[in-house]
């Protein structure tokens, strides 16, 4: 931390107290011995979705949780596990920029759910991957048993 008063780069922090969701410190000068106070906020990465249809939004985690959710209905898995589907899916949107195509978003969560639970993994992809027909089941379940 540079010192704003004689522009030293070696400072040393004498008190930190968190303060909500930010934290302040109170720093001295290792050189001219005056001290100041610094304040770090944490920087929420906005995510937007793009849509199959070129529309894009915000990114709500809410509705992801909604469909994994209704996919995982009377199904033997926790809450937990859920919860912890949802912090994957978003450290990983969070290193892939500010816009990510829904598409993605939906291959996240088939991916993740495949590996927990097969029933659930079946309903979801049903609705994100728009089966139409009997065939489209017996298609997914034949990859899931090859694999």
């Amino acid at each position: 931390m540079i010192c704003p008063y004689c522009f030293h780069n070696e400072t040393k922090v004498i008190d930190k107290r968190d303060v909500g969701s930010s934290t302040k410190r109170r720093r001295e000068c290792l050189k001219c011995q005056k001290r100041f106070n610094t304040q770090e906020n944490l920087e929420r990465v906005e995510i937007r979705v793009v849509k199959k249809d070129g529309k894009v939004e915000a990114f709500d985690r809410e509705k992801i949780k909604k469909g994994i959710l209704r996919a995982c209905e009377k199904r033997p898995i926790t809450a937990d596990k859920i919860d912890k589907i949802m912090i994957i899916i978003e450290e990983k949107l969070k290193k892939m920029g500010k816009e990510v195509k829904s598409s993605v978003i939906g291959e996240m969560v088939s991916k993740e759910l495949k590996k927990l639970d097969k029933v659930a993994y079946i309903r979801f992809a049903s609705v994100y991957r728009d089966f139409t027909d009997l065939d489209d089941f017996k298609n997914e379940i034949k990859e899931l048993v090859r694999k």
